[in-house]
């Protein structure tokens, strides 16, 4: 077989960054920002602690496993996640989520002296002009606000990650005012968070630019975060911009669950990392982790969804199968994974997958019936054929055997 560098030519390495990028890193938002989807249903903790050991194997840096000031349960299934982390070595590092209010911070605390591990405390406060317009809040409450719960968590020892939600729309005054009142009381990771999906790509590396100079200025080592949404269906897009422009995490949920629209897809966000260069993670049960959470929050995934979808990597179009079939017959896997895919279904544990139906040819036919064990004689490839063309759907394995059975 010819180099790869042959077959394909990538237009997405010229003027590539990856050899000034810095190591990527993952942070699981599913267990928390995910399941505030409100058709979401809050899974039990069998499913969390599962979904958990899905994040891991897939390399995942961190995860937040929830806001435990919410309720009793919510501090159980926290203290059981981190429990199980710490049980069994999981390279997942924990967050939780909290306002940057005392009462919710002191759960997140209590928890992690009773486990015996560090949890970052991820508390957040609104930032955006038309946020304290609508609850009468000023610029001093808010920093008064941020500076008091940062360092209440910093003096018991907590590590802190600052979160301004809807960054995308506020101020750069502001933004400076808060990130540098927060790093100045002890926080040592900060979030720049596009809570309603505002942000486009350049807006998303103007925006990191600039709070990258604000943390330059204060003289502390801090680490930048990204939060995003996909209210315009940039998530994905706008988290690599904010990777490429300086911040160091992505946040991200199992195939984009969350709050309206949803979050960055982590399934999307990981596989386009690889794909770049950026990242080395093996993503083999990636399929696995998007399909127990979605059994586990009752959401179904949608059958187009890119990668984890049920068509990702079926078709029953006759170009599209010769073109897979023809490349199988050279007896090379990598060029029948790549021919008619741009991401390969081996990479994430999945396999091409060829049908029969109204757009199929005579070669979808007989794959499929080398593929049930039926000799693929011409008249029962015609005959096969022909019940396809007068379907008005891909036909199943009962339908093909049916029609195969021909005098």
């Amino acid at each position: 077989m010819p180099k790869e560098s042959k077959l394909i030519y990538d237009w997405n390495l010229l003027n590539d960054s990856s050899e000034e990028m810095g190591p990527v890193e993952f942070n699981d938002e599913t267990l928390r920002d995910g399941i505030q989807s409100p058709s979401a249903r809050d899974p039990n903790i069998e499913n969390k602690l599962q979904i958990l050991h899905l994040m891991d194997s897939l390399g995942i840096n961190s995860a937040s496993l929830g806001l435990p000031g919410a309720s009793d349960r919510q501090r159980a299934d926290v203290k059981r996640l981190a429990e199980e982390i710490r049980d069994e070595s999981l390279g997942v590092s924990p967050n939780c989520a909290a306002r940057t209010v005392i009462t919710d911070i002191e759960p997140i605390i209590e928890v992690a002296d009773e486990v015996g591990i560090p949890i970052e405390v991820a508390c957040f406060i609104g930032s955006s002009p038309i946020r304290q317009y609508a609850e009468d809040w000023t610029l001093d409450t808010i920093l008064r606000h941020s500076e008091n719960a940062v360092e209440f968590a910093v003096d018991r020892g907590m590590p802190v990650m600052f979160v301004t939600e809807d960054t995308t729309r506020t101020t750069p005054e502001t933004i400076a005012r808060l990130y540098t009142v927060a790093i100045e009381a002890g926080a040592r990771r900060i979030c720049v968070c596009d809570t309603v999906g505002h942000a486009t790509p350049p807006g998303v590396r103007a925006l990191i630019n600039f709070v990258s100079r604000v943390v330059t200025k204060t003289g502390e080592e801090v680490a930048i975060d990204w939060h995003g949404h996909e209210d315009r269906s940039l998530g994905v897009w706008n988290a690599l911009a904010a990777l490429e422009a300086g911040a160091s995490r992505a946040h991200a949920t199992a195939f984009g669950i969350g709050e309206r629209c949803g979050n960055t897809a982590m399934d999307q966000l990981l596989i386009n990392c690889c794909l770049l260069g950026w990242s080395s993670n093996d993503l083999s049960k990636l399929s696995e982790y998007c399909k127990v959470t979605s059994e586990a929050i009752d959401i179904p995934i949608p059958s187009n969804h890119p990668v984890i979808g049920a068509d990702a990597f079926r078709t029953g179009t006759g170009v599209h199968a010769a073109a897979v079939i023809k490349a199988s017959k050279k007896g090379d896997h990598w060029l029948a994974d790549r021919i008619y895919s741009g991401v390969p279904a081996s990479m994430v544990g999945r396999q091409q997958k060829i049908e029969v139906g109204p757009m199929s040819g005579a070669s979808n036919v007989e794959y499929r019936l080398h593929a049930l064990g039926i000799a693929a004689h011409p008249d029962r490839v015609e005959a096969v054929l022909a019940a396809a063309k007068n379907a008005d759907h891909v036909l199943d394995d009962e339908e093909i055997q049916a029609a195969s059975e021909v005098s």
